[in-house]
């Protein structure tokens, strides 16, 4: 048997060491994991920087609001406000689920202090009392026709002590509060009914009680010292 010479065992200890090359059927799926792990990592960054941004803007704002109210999203509202004013304080059930577009905008403007100092300018005994722009003095005519009706609708948003607000009005500075104080058959066409007063009837119906001029205005100033937001209560 012949004897291989030491050069070539040398050749062939070369040729079994080389590396393969690469085929593109391994590139692809390499390349696709490693852009995926960027995504995830991208995504991840983005959802953290903008829950630290809406965090940061909630506590910068000023206006007290519970630290259970930790996300904007519709699961996390908060299901209460609790307003302070100058005859005490209204606990108001908020409709988050019915209503949650008109909670949100209501929760935001809470957030930027809209209702603070916010007066109750309109007061009709037995109808409703409306907190909102002073300025605003003349009573529109749907307040008025609405005494005269005689059919009353069953549905909950008809019944006394719920809150609403206009919907004429669209921009934040009409955004005004309305707190029947009778069941009111007409007003599903003037009003959106985001809630229900479950704690304060009585305060409701001490400002309902309060001296006015001829414009349903209240000859002593009762205002809303600030607005507490909480999950439970």
């Amino acid at each position: 048997m012949a004897r291989i010479k030491p050069q070539a065992l040398l050749q062939q200890s070369k040729k079994k060491k080389a590396p393969s090359r690469i085929s593109p059927a391994t590139i692809f799926p390499c390349t696709l994991i490693i852009l995926l792990a960027l995504f995830l990592l991208y995504s991840t960054y983005r959802h953290w920087s903008i829950r630290s941004r809406i965090q940061a803007q909630k506590g910068e704002s000023g206006y007290e609001v519970d630290q259970a109210f930790v996300d904007s999203k519709k699961a996390d509202f908060p299901g209460y406000a609790i307003f302070s004013t100058s005859k005490g304080s209204i606990t108001v059930e908020l409709f988050k689920d019915s209503s949650p577009g008109v909670v949100y905008k209501f929760i935001n403007l809470c957030q930027k202090g809209h209702f603070k100092g916010m007066r109750f300018h309109r007061v009709i005994k037995n109808y409703v009392i409306q907190a909102g722009d002073v300025n605003n003095l003349h009573a529109e005519d749907w307040t008025l026709r609405g005494k005269q009706s005689s059919k009353l609708d069953t549905s909950l948003k008809h019944e006394a002590f719920m809150l609403g607000t206009s919907k004429a009005k669209d921009d934040d500075k009409g955004f005004e509060l309305f707190i029947t104080t009778a069941p009111i058959p007409d007003l599903s066409e003037k009003l959106i009914v985001f809630g229900r007063v479950v704690k304060g009837e009585d305060v409701v119906q001490e400002i309902e009680e309060v001296d006015t001029d001829e414009h349903y205005r209240p000859k002593s100033a009762i205002e809303i010292s600030k607005v507490t937001l909480k999950q439970q209560i």
